[in-house]
């Protein structure tokens, strides 16, 4: 393998210092235009490369937020990464994406990488099992080595550092209202998230909801996606359900299948709604009714809230944004009764 062409190499080669190649790949006024552009025309013909660990080390600063999501296979986290990204471009930063795949360990590995040097700040989701575990020396490592850090979406009250969280609780208390005006007084919460934060605030709001109708809650919890079949199965065989409102987009997907191999017409015969307005959603047959959370916004709120932190431009007490709801109405929700 040929060895990376270097400043120094670029200078020899010019019979120039340095400090005017770095100047002239950086537009320096100094240097003047035709200089500027002949080291520029031999630091291409040369595929000459920036060393950012030397600029980072030079400048004190990377340029660079680190980010840390759950899971790649949830849309959410795929529209909150877009904001980010796009937000970041704008401020002049890069991104580097690590994956924590739900466990504690992968999360803490991401966060040393961080701490070591490579990035400005953190924006990140907080794992299941890091929730599940309460496990937070890690996060205040982060703190402790003054990495500014803003958690979104599942977040944890003892770390001290920006956040950027959705209202749960106010996003499923109106998808069960809105579903008493149209479907019934029968309505089930579905949630596979009982584990984290925004599944409990999701239970909350349902709950609160059904203390308001006077109605008792039923409230179906399961460990995971396959369990749906035959818990939500079960519930359907045994009591009359009008409604669904599943904590996450793919539970309502699978919701209406379940119902659909029991006999049920959605939404003639159960209404579903979900949270996350993600393309599966609006292109379901039928298409399914959400729960938007907004996730481009999320993302481009923390890259504002990391950055003006970053750049010391944030009030010194921590700050925390909480993101309002909408219900999109689609196909597998009826129409609210006049």
């Amino acid at each position: 393998m040929a060895a990376k062409t270097t400043l120094k190499d670029l200078a020899k080669m010019l019979d120039v210092s340095i400090s005017t190649v770095s100047k002239a790949l950086n537009d320096s006024p100094e240097i003047s235009l035709p200089t500027r552009i002949k080291i520029k025309e031999l630091a291409a013909s040369c595929n000459y490369v920036p060393n950012n660990i030397a600029q980072s080390l030079k400048s004190k600063s990377t340029k660079t937020i680190g980010v840390i999501i759950p899971s790649i296979l949830i849309e959410f986290f795929n529209k909150v990464l877009y904001g980010i990204e796009a937000e970041a471009t704008k401020r002049g930063y890069k991104i580097i994406i690590c994956l924590s795949n739900e466990t504690f360990k992968k999360e803490q590995e991401s966060i040393d990488t961080f701490i070591n040097g490579s990035v400005d700040g953190i924006i990140l989701s907080v794992a299941e099992e890091t929730q599940k575990t309460n496990q937070i020396s890690h996060f205040q490592k982060s703190l402790n080595y003054s990495l500014p850090m803003v958690m979104f979406d599942r977040v944890l009250d003892d770390i001290d550092c920006d956040k950027v969280t959705v209202d749960d609780l106010e996003g499923a208390y109106k998808a069960t209202k809105f579903l008493s005006k149209t479907a019934g007084q029968n309505i089930l919460f579905l949630n596979t998230l009982s584990g984290i934060s925004v599944g409990r605030l999701r239970e909350q709001g349902y709950k609160k909801a059904m203390a308001n109708l006077k109605r008792t809650p039923i409230v179906l919890n399961l460990e995971n996606y396959k369990a749906i079949e035959k818990g939500l199965g079960s519930v359907l065989k045994e009591q009359k359900i009008e409604a669904i409102l599943a904590a996450d987009e793919y539970s309502a997907l699978l919701a209406m299948n379940v119902a659909r191999l029991n006999g049920f017409s959605i939404p003639d015969d159960i209404s579903v709604i979900g949270f996350t307005n993600g393309l599966i959603s609006e292109y379901a047959m039928p298409s399914l009714t959400v729960v938007s959370q907004h996730a481009e916004n999320i993302g481009s709120l923390a890259v504002d809230r990391l950055i003006n932190r970053i750049e010391k431009k944030s009030t010194p007490d921590a700050i925390h944004d909480v993101v309002k709801t909408k219900i999109i109405e689609r196909n597998s929700t009826k129409k609210i009764k006049k």
